[in-house]
């Protein structure tokens, strides 16, 4: 473990806007992330900015060698380690924006359940709309996609932003609790019934 938060924070340091964190995510907001992945049957999950892996454990964990899961990472060195972690893990080193295509190239129709770790409140706003559209257009109708948030970023102006675009993208979005025990402190939305095309939010979060 202290490996793994070596080198999340040398690639931080490297390019702190892609990484966007200092540390890796804690278990507790692993496990609040990948709570919509169904106990039952074969789902399609994918994983956005996976990072060294700690949503990937869980969803593993999760799965249980049930359905597919793909794990997309953009930064060679962290999806190298995330590879040899997790030899049987399908780690795609592409932009999560290319995902309907990327999905497409495997022969995977949609995605049951999307999970991100992207750090969404350091996009511009134009990065933020390409990537929440490729996660409306890989989703099925019935998917869930799941994202989380800083405490001490909330009230910033990317982050309004994007819980903004996600209200739009998505008829219903559902803020969990605070996870106290992440480093910093975090929460998870829960997002579902993906609209068609984006159009005003029909509710306000927090």
């Amino acid at each position: 473990m202290a490996n793994e938060s070596a080198l999340f924070l040398s690639e931080f340091l490297r390019s702190p806007t892609a990484v966007g964190a200092i540390a890796p995510s804690s278990r507790r907001l692993s496990s609040a992330v990948a709570a919509p992945i169904p106990e039952r049957g074969d789902p399609v999950v994918v994983e956005l900015g996976a990072g060294t892996g700690p949503f990937t454990a869980e969803i593993q964990r999760r799965l249980g060698g049930r359905g597919r899961h793909l794990a997309l990472e953009i930064n060679p060195r962290l999806a190298g380690h995330l590879q040899a972690r997790h030899p049987g893990l399908e780690v795609v080193v592409d932009d999560a924006a290319r995902l309907p295509h990327l999905l497409a190239e495997r022969g995977v129709e949609a995605a049951d359940v999307i999970v991100s770790g992207l750090p969404w409140a350091a996009f511009s706003q134009e990065r933020q709309a390409r990537l929440l559209r490729a996660v409306v257009d890989a989703l099925g109708p019935d998917g869930a996609f799941t994202t989380f948030s800083y405490v001490h970023a909330r009230m910033l102006g990317p982050a309004v932003r994007f819980r903004r675009r996600l209200g739009q993208a998505f008829e219903e979005v559902v803020p969990g609790r605070t996870v106290w025990g992440n480093l910093p402190p975090a929460f998870v939305f829960h997002a579902r019934r993906a609209r068609a095309a984006a159009g005003p939010a029909t509710r306000r979060l927090p």
